[in-house]
């Protein structure tokens, strides 16, 4: 499954996206579970594999304002891009532009990729 949303997602390069970091019309959003980004670090905008789909929709109660922003392009991103090319295949499912980043964080930080901690990290 994995593979076939890779096939029909956009997929950007870990160099392409670290050089959006700062654009405003890009929104990055880490689709992993807590204990992951509390282990490895994290970008500031989050919303679990698991409810994603919940937080696009503005029918939704989950909705989130984050995803309505006119004219912002959506990145998703897990550790490795199988989730995160599923949530995009998903997402454009439901009719809303979204892109991937193809080798995940695992290539993210690796490549100089700005990477935040919880304050909690021991």
């Amino acid at each position: 499954m994995a593979a076939a949303a890779r096939e029909r997602t956009e997929e950007i390069e870990t160099p392409e996206l670290i050089a959006m970091v700062d654009d405003p019309d890009v929104v990055i959003v880490d689709v992993r579970d807590m204990r992951e980004r509390q282990r490895t670090g994290f970008m500031p905008v989050h919303a679990p594999r698991g409810m994603i789909e919940f937080w696009v929709d503005p029918d939704s109660p989950y909705y989130r304002d984050v995803f309505g922003q006119d004219g912002k392009r959506c990145v998703l991103h897990c550790a490795s891009g199988g989730r995160s090319a599923l949530a995009a295949a998903t997402l454009q499912d439901m009719g809303f532009e979204a892109a991937h980043l193809r080798d995940g964080l695992s290539s993210w930080a690796e490549q100089g990729g700005p990477v935040e901690w919880p304050e909690t990290r021991g």
